[in-house]
């Protein structure tokens, strides 16, 4: 869209030449305040703006009220909900889990307070101080004006923004809604007042710079189609303020989202749906924040401890002999390794998903994933959720409704994979539906062994087709929560163990582990933006991630180019410091192909075996806080502000101070937080609070720093995978005065 002068179409969504029959309505201040059961119920009148470019109030349109309810919770929450769409505030749906309880509210004027007398919100009915000398222009219009203190801390306050240039030219609404035909409500925003200087962080997998500030985004799941575009597989509405507070907003409808952007003076939310509910989360620190975040919307699952292997797989291997071999070759040659995936060419057909095991080339895959069992690797398998013209459930999945029927056979969103004509989306808003997926396509495999399925694809659904639970506009965001729940729980109640590898998501998904980013290029650049859309999902709730390690795609020939070994060398150190470590992409990925590099890898490969242990500690700790495995530097010092402009580096867990080399002249600038640091790998010890610039590092290293003092748990004898593992021989590395560096 073109820029303009005015609100209505820049951020509002208005069509500017004004051809169609929407209206624009603008909250009024508010008429009555009353305490109802706990809540504060705040009636608020707004009043149709006239169709025109300049927003001015329709006289001759009578106003409507609608209700703003706010809630309060433990530890630090206020929920601020309203409706023009005739919602019921809920406290359950897939999306909550709400493990808070309810703070009653109570009226002293205008001031809300909760039991303890905090004060955790006011409404200022005052009008505004004039000093009148100038007719010009006319006045501004009334607005509400509530101030929000989530955690009752009164040094914070979140307001609510009537941002405008002049009377007729607004930049930002309060509170407002659209109608079009007649009087059908189709969309509503809500606007906060933001500082000069406030940074924003988190919104899902955002392949963006550390600060958001000055971005608008859309959210709305769709292919990434990489990891260094505008698009993104996980879109999560909530953001975390430099000013430390925390905004949920509470629906899987198309959102969009202006972090001081439209106006440098607030943060605008639109929603497609004439509904707003909005979670305020107060804190002190980040942590904090998310651990309420995760209150609200689950906490992460703790994976098995196969899973912190290695992974190794490519697109893809063909055979039961060539995934032999490659297993006969890691073994025999000490590549510890845990997992092996097999993609998209396991069915009779390559990319035909039918959720049955090519007979010729697999044909005995009972036998198959016990042979490599006995070795120690655990099978994942690839598939999605669309049911593909050709497949041999597509009968079935028709006459019984477990696709949705399109209601048009011309072309449509589907997976956004052109090579197949995929002819409907499995319906997880139908039980009947998500029971089929479970126990026919995915149980079979599970109980031959199987320990992972591969939740690809989930970000795109048929927009075109008729869902029984809820509207495909509705459902198109939410889909990849119920599409990862379905398999995760058959996956845990078939194996013991609950486990996905999942590329979608939306609020609620890091109950489901675990995600990965996408389709990055293996290049410099897309390992930047994998690394980048990993610290952001970390800031929007999700404990758990990993990438394709060196990227998924050759550059410029999207399959065939070959690798650059550096950048397969410098992605092997950084996947070493993240949750989980998958080798995947579009040709070789096996190191002994890459013979100059290969023994490099071996040895990054045993230190990551080296700190399973660790790894499995700090995994436990996160999945009972708001931390991450991979912390952005604001999680620790919030208060910094070179922190949050820095997204090339990252704490792992506790310990760990990690700074990937992501140029083939193997220089950075590295930025030490206060205090003494302990280069990990030489013993040097270094002050902090300062830059380190163009740091030069060698191939086999990367820069990681420790704390003086630090305790890891190690595991300190060689294994080719976890399974060997007796973690009653794990020991400690303590970062003591005679450390002198780990030898790598």
């Amino acid at each position: 869209m073109r820029q303009t002068n005015y609100h209505l179409y820049d951020f509002m969504d208005f069509d500017p030449l004004r051809q169609g029959d929407e209206a624009l309505w603008k909250a009024w201040k508010p008429t009555q305040i009353e305490e109802r059961d706990g809540d504060i119920v705040v009636t608020i009148p707004y009043q149709r703006q006239l169709r025109q470019d300049d927003m001015a109030p329709d006289t001759e349109a009578p106003q409507e009220s609608y209700a703003l309810i706010i809630r309060a919770y433990a530890p630090g929450i206020l929920r601020v909900f309203t409706t023009m769409a005739g919602d019921v505030m809920t406290e359950s749906d897939e999306m909550l889990t709400m493990q808070v309880e309810r703070e009653p509210l109570h009226l002293e004027g205008t001031a809300i307070l909760d039991g303890n007398g905090r004060q955790r919100a006011f409404i200022d009915l005052k009008p505004p101080t004039l000093d009148p000398w100038s007719d010009l222009l006319p006045p501004p219009q009334p607005a509400p004006a509530i101030l929000f203190y989530p955690d009752g801390d009164e040094r914070k306050a979140i307001a609510l923004s009537d941002d405008h240039f002049s009377p007729p030219r607004y930049d930002a609404l309060p509170l407002g809604y659209v109608t079009t035909g007649v009087q059908q409500r189709e969309r509503a925003t809500i606007s906060l007042k933001c500082e000069a200087n406030e940074c924003f962080a988190g919104t899902g997998e955002r392949f963006r710079k550390m600060d958001l500030s000055g971005q608008t985004f859309l959210l709305r799941n769709q292919d990434g189609q990489g990891v260094n575009n505008r698009r993104c597989y996980k879109n999560i509405p909530f953001y975390l303020s430099s000013r430390m507070y925390g905004a949920f907003f509470h629906t899987s409808y198309c959102c969009k989202l202006s972090l001081a952007d439209h106006s440098t003076r607030s943060v605008q939310f639109l929603c497609d749906h004439a509904t707003i509910d909005m979670f305020l989360i107060g804190g002190q620190e980040p942590e904090e924040i998310l651990r309420s975040y995760r209150r609200l919307t689950g906490f992460p699952t703790m994976p098995p401890l196969w899973s912190f292997g290695i992974w190794m797989s490519r697109m893809t291997y063909f055979s039961a002999d060539e995934v032999e071999d490659i297993c006969r070759r890691l073994r025999e040659e000490h590549y510890p390794c845990d997992v092996i995936h097999l993609d998209t060419g396991w069915f009779r057909k390559d990319w035909l998903c039918e959720w049955r095991f090519n007979p010729e080339r697999f044909p005995d895959p009972a036998a198959f994933i016990r042979r490599l069992g006995e070795q120690g690797f655990k099978v994942s398998l690839w598939q999605l959720p669309y049911v593909a013209e050709g497949a041999e459930q597509l009968a079935e999945a028709k006459s019984h409704r477990y696709i949705a029927p399109l209601r048009s056979q011309q072309a449509s969103e589907g997976s956004n994979f052109s090579a197949l004509d995929y002819a409907g989306t499995i319906d997880f808003t139908s039980p009947e539906a998500t029971r089929w997926y479970q126990q026919r396509l995915l149980k079979p495999l599970l109980d031959m062994g199987v320990r992972c399925i591969k939740t690809d694809f989930g970000e795109n659904i048929h927009l075109d087709a008729d869902y029984q639970g809820m509207s495909a506009e509705e459902l198109n965001n939410l889909y990849a929560l119920l599409y990862q729940k379905a398999a995760f729980e058959v996956t845990k109640e078939t194996t013991g163990e609950g486990i996905i590898w999942a590329r979608a998501a939306w609020a609620g998904c890091q109950r489901y582990p675990l995600h990965w980013g996408g389709d990055s290029a293996s290049t410099w650049e897309g390992m930047a933006g994998s690394l980048r859309g990993g610290l952001h999902l970390g800031l929007s709730g999700f404990a758990f991630w990993s990438h394709d390690v060196p990227g998924f795609h050759s550059v410029p020939d999207f399959m065939n180019s070959p690798l650059d070994e550096q950048v397969y060398v410098r992605w092997t150190q950084m996947g070493v410091f993240t949750s989980h470590l998958r080798y995947h992409g579009t040709c070789k990925r096996e190191p002994w192909h890459y013979p100059a590099i290969a023994p490099i890898i071996r040895r990054w490969w045993r230190l990551r075996y080296t700190l399973i242990p660790y790894i499995i500690e700090q995994s436990r700790q996160a999945c009972e806080s708001g931390l991450p495995l991979i912390q952005a530097l604001v999680m620790r010092h919030p208060s910094d502000r070179q922190c949050w402009h820095i997204d090339d580096e990252y704490y792992f867990g506790k310990e760990f101070l990690v700074c990937p080399v992501m140029s083939s002249d193997g220089r950075r600038d590295i930025y030490l937080p206060e205090g003494l640091w302990v280069d990990f790998f030489t013993g040097e010890r270094l002050h902090g609070g300062r830059w380190l610039y163009d740091v030069q590092t060698p191939l086999e290293r990367m820069p990681v720093f420790v704390r003086p003092g630090a305790m890891i748990r190690i595991y300190p004898h060689d294994v080719d995978s976890t399974d060997e593992m007796d973690f009653s021989k794990t020991v400690w590395w303590k970062i003591s005065r005679i450390y002198k560096g780990y030898p790598l």
